[in-house]
């Protein structure tokens, strides 16, 4: 196991070596030997689009300076500053009357008595309120009755709202507390309550202008929304030949990468996390693929490699002369291996693995790292390739799908050439790119023809070609089955036929299906005797036989089959096929059997064959074709109601029995299955005309 999962990350590491390598040359800056207050050589472009933050900064700085501060009028203040007013009367107003009901000594001095009121006050008022008010203050307000409390408190009260709702600014306080004590003058008090009157309005007149940081920071923060950024765009020139190189040119020049004294790590971390991406995606598909192995992961890191490799051969070339060469490239040869070799939807995911290493491999000639046009044009070439071919991946299918793939590539580039010239597009350029873009789907399916039978042979996939040689009669295991066991070779055509019709009708291999079928019962040869269809004119030897010994004899030909197939190597398809076409399905008749002998010791589970469940869709439909084909065989005038009623019970009894649990077969695609079997069987099993017996003169019989 461990072995296995080393030689998995030695694949995954050579792949993201390939893919690293390829495009390294790509993301190399291109780096200028300038220093300051030089002149430049040439004139120099940016090569890429990117906003010069430091101007930006300064200009936003500008902008927020040029924002005064903002004060505004809070007018809570006059109500807060009212109700002071007003809870500091009403609270010496409930102290006196407190301090009269609690206390009757009278012997207390001035001094003891304003002690105590004061402590019931602080009770009342805030510490630090009744601390402003002064020991003078609190004394005179104390020793006024309440008549007089209350017309000061309407006094004050009415000076301070009517004062704090103007505006009162820090410098503008010490002369709204004189306003309200000439206000508060003619207050008909005595002198020492109207002067407590004076400095309760004096601490209550506070400025109620305040600094608005809300505000302030509102209307700066839009001012600098308002700046719009210093972009340096993509070909834009940063400096002209012979120039004097400023610090603010020089500093931009550093800012796009084009100074050798540039860290220029940062690329090759970019490539490296983008290689890191296309693993990560590749290695989820391939964790998602059922009975994956390091040989289709090797398979597909030789596929993936090969097509880079042209991709950056033709690169090469486009970088001497030629530009937009990368048209030409037969990116789609990739995808349309690993469709055929693997699966769809790893396939979908190398096109867009190719189409991302292709727009950085052909980024020459541009200022950017990626070349987007190229990239959406080999994205869409594979990912058409891909969708059209079939299941049947038949040599003139795959060519039929070059010649898809070419008409897709005209269409795109088309499309690609209307964009970029404002659809100014001249005669020779669509010619030009249209021969790149049909030459790039032929050779891309021509490639895949001509690569497969090397990936057929090298890996031992069972190919179209592999699988007709392997249907050929003369084959040593078919003429074994034929001559030890002609009944089950008879049965095994007839389920080949069965197996075929209904696999093509769901889309699976018919032809693995049909081939699979002339070796399932390939284990049967050991005792062919044993087996009904083998028995001509001989009795049942399983009448004499325990349901043990027979049970032990029927089931061994699925592991039978499996072992000798396995002996003889022929492909894993075939072997899973005779071990599986069974699954655990249950050998009814010898069970009920054992059951009416011993019905307390017997099990199920020891009547069942050791599966496993199909795995496949044509391991399912040919274990569908066996049980009906034999069920058929042996029923006493078929009709097509009696024969469709047949098949249905048997698909149902395998249903609910969940031998179809482990593979990916659907109920719509049972119901073909279905129909396919009863349309097969029916042709075969049709009424026939009874002709009338002749005597030798020809007289027809009574």
């Amino acid at each position: 196991m461990e072995r296995m999962r080393l030689l998995y990350v030695a694949l995954y590491t050579v792949l993201g070596i390939i893919l690293y390598v390829s495009m390294y040359s790509n993301v190399k800056p291109e780096m200028l030997h300038l220093k300051l207050l030089d002149e430049s050589p040439t004139n120099i472009y940016s090569p890429v689009t990117i906003e010069d933050k430091e101007s930006t900064k300064d200009k936003q700085q500008q902008a927020k300076d040029e924002v005064e501060d903002i004060y505004s009028l809070n007018t809570e203040y006059a109500q807060n500053q009212v109700d002071l007013v007003s809870t500091i009367f009403d609270s010496i107003q409930d102290v006196n009357k407190e301090y009269d009901k609690k206390s009757d000594d009278a012997s207390l001095d001035a001094e003891a008595v304003l002690k105590e009121k004061r402590a019931m006050l602080e009770t009342k008022l805030p510490k630090d309120v009744v601390r402003s008010l002064g020991q003078d203050t609190l004394l005179n307000l104390f020793q006024a009755n309440d008549k007089q409390l209350s017309t000061a408190k309407d006094s004050v009260v009415t000076v301070v709202h009517y004062l704090m709702k103007g505006r009162i600014t820090v410098s503008d306080v010490q002369s709204k507390k004189e306003q309200a004590k000439s206000q508060l003058v003619y207050t008909n008090v005595s002198s020492d309550v109207k002067k407590a009157m004076y400095d309760v309005a004096e601490f209550s007149i506070i400025p109620n202008v305040v600094y608005n940081r809300s505000e302030t920071s509102d209307r700066r923060q839009t001012a600098i929304q308002q700046v719009d950024p210093v972009i340096i765009k993509q070909g834009q020139i940063l400096v002209e030949e012979g120039q004097l190189i400023t610090r603010d040119i020089y500093r931009q020049l550093k800012l796009v990468g084009l100074l050798d004294n540039k860290n220029t790590i940062q690329p090759f971390l970019g490539l490296l996390l983008i290689v890191i991406v296309f693993l990560a995606m590749i290695m989820y598909y391939f964790q998602q693929l059922k009975k994956a192995t390091y040989r289709t992961l090797l398979m597909y890191v030789i596929t993936v490699s090969v097509t880079i490799i042209i991709m950056k051969i033709v690169s090469l070339f486009q970088k001497i002369e030629f530009t937009d060469l990368g048209y030409l490239a037969p990116v789609a040869l990739g995808a349309l291996l690993v469709r055929i070799l693997i699966n769809e939807r790893i396939a979908i995911a190398t096109s867009f693995l190719l189409s991302g290493t292709g727009s950085i491999i052909f980024n020459t000639g541009t200022t950017t790292a990626f070349n987007g046009q190229i990239g959406l044009y080999f994205l869409i070439s594979s990912v058409a390739g891909v969708l059209f071919l079939s299941e049947q991946h038949r040599r003139s299918r795959i060519l039929q799908a070059g010649l898809f793939v070419s008409l897709i590539n005209v269409v795109v580039i088309l499309a690609i050439l209307l964009i970029k010239n404002n659809g100014q597009l001249e005669t020779i350029n669509l010619g030009y790119y249209g021969i790149m873009a049909v030459v790039s789907g032929l050779v891309a399916s021509i490639l895949t023809i001509g690569l497969l039978p090397f990936f057929e042979a090298g890996f031992g996939i069972l190919s179209t070609m592999k699988l007709i040689e392997l249907s050929n009669p003369n084959h040593p295991l078919l003429r074994k089955i034929l001559t030890e066991a002609p009944g089950t070779y008879h049965h095994s055509v007839m389920v080949a036929n069965l197996s075929e019709a209904a696999c093509e009708a769901i889309g699976a291999s018919g032809l693995l299906a049909r081939v699979g079928s002339y070796y399932h019962d390939i284990g049967k040869t050991r005792r062919p005797q044993y087996f009904i269809e083998n028995q001509m004119n001989v009795s049942n030897p399983h009448d004499q036989l325990s349901p043990e010994v027979s049970r032990s004899i029927i089931i061994a030909h699925a592991t039978d089959g499996a072992e000798i197939l396995r002996r003889h190597k022929l492909p894993r398809e075939f072997v899973d096929i005779a071990a599986q076409h069974h699954g655990t399905t249950l050998l009814k008749y010898f069970y009920y059997k054992a059951l009416e002998l011993d019905k307390d010791h017997v099990k199920e589970e020891d009547y069942r064959y050791p599966g496993p469940k199909a795995q496949t869709k044509e391991a399912a439909v040919i274990g569908i074709a066996d049980s009906v084909e034999a069920a058929v065989r042996s029923m006493p005038n078929p009709t097509p109601e009696k024969i469709e009623s047949l098949v249905r019970n048997i698909i149902k009894d395998r249903l609910q029995d969940e031998q179809f649990s482990e593979c990916d077969i659907t109920l719509k695609e049972l119901e073909t299955v279905a129909r396919s079997l009863c349309e097969t069987l029916n042709g075969i099993f049709h009424s026939r005309i009874e002709y009338p017996e002749f005597n030798k003169r020809g007289d027809q019989k009574k």
